[in-house]
């Protein structure tokens, strides 16, 4: 496996974009004033309204102490590699709790069925031995609204392990290199502090900021 590095950077012309968009935002002011913002738009958001979701995971084993997953990824818009929770896009049709539990399994291999089941999410039966339990899901929020439109839902979720269970195999989509750590959550303030060197996803910086 190479270093990844950046090459150059160069503008981009609208007609190229995939995935984002620039917007000339008309406003008016407290005052009444009219004003212009300059923001950054996902081309990717659903009908539903929210961009993606993020997921903090509760992985209680029988003879562990609760863990966390934190996940180690490169993101060549700060030229460096994140410590963040599993987060993706919302896909179309799909319910948070069920984007969630999707991004769970596709970037850290661990699934099972559902075995709670909050007010907007179905049913989906069928897994491995282990379960997930949607805990949580935080209403919608936004990490940089000076920037972005971009918005996300915080997903809290339990995945019951059994004795014997051996560590998942990942599900990446091409292009994507994950590198995933089990924490315990005693250990989660102490282990981001070791990693202070590198940035913390904005997800993960604020659920640290309430341990």
């Amino acid at each position: 496996m190479h270093t990844p590095r950046i090459n150059r950077i160069v503008p981009l012309r609208a007609d190229e974009a995939k995935w984002t968009e620039l917007n000339k935002i008309e406003w008016t002011d407290q005052t009444g004033k009219d004003r212009i913002w300059e923001a950054a738009a996902r081309k990717t958001r659903t009908k539903g309204g929210v961009d993606a979701v993020a997921i903090a995971p509760i992985i209680r084993h029988p003879s562990k102490p609760p863990s966390t997953l934190i996940i180690l990824q490169y993101r060549p818009p700060v030229e460096g590699t994140c410590v963040e929770f599993p987060a993706g896009l919302i896909d179309e049709g799909e319910s948070p709790e069920q984007a969630a539990i999707r991004e769970l399994k596709e970037e850290t291999g661990y699934e099972g069925k559902v075995s709670h089941v909050s007010p907007s999410v179905c049913n989906q039966p069928g897994m491995t031995n282990a379960t997930h339990q949607v805990i949580d899901c935080s209403p919608t929020v936004v990490s940089d609204p000076g920037l972005t439109t971009a918005n996300m839902q915080m997903v809290t979720m339990e995945v019951n392990l059994k004795e014997g269970d051996k560590e998942p195999e990942q599900h990446l989509d091409e292009g994507e290199f994950i590198e995933r750590r089990i924490v315990p959550l005693t250990e989660l303030y102490s282990t981001l502090q070791d990693r202070k060197t590198l940035p913390l996803g904005t997800r993960l910086a604020l659920e640290r900021a309430h341990i």
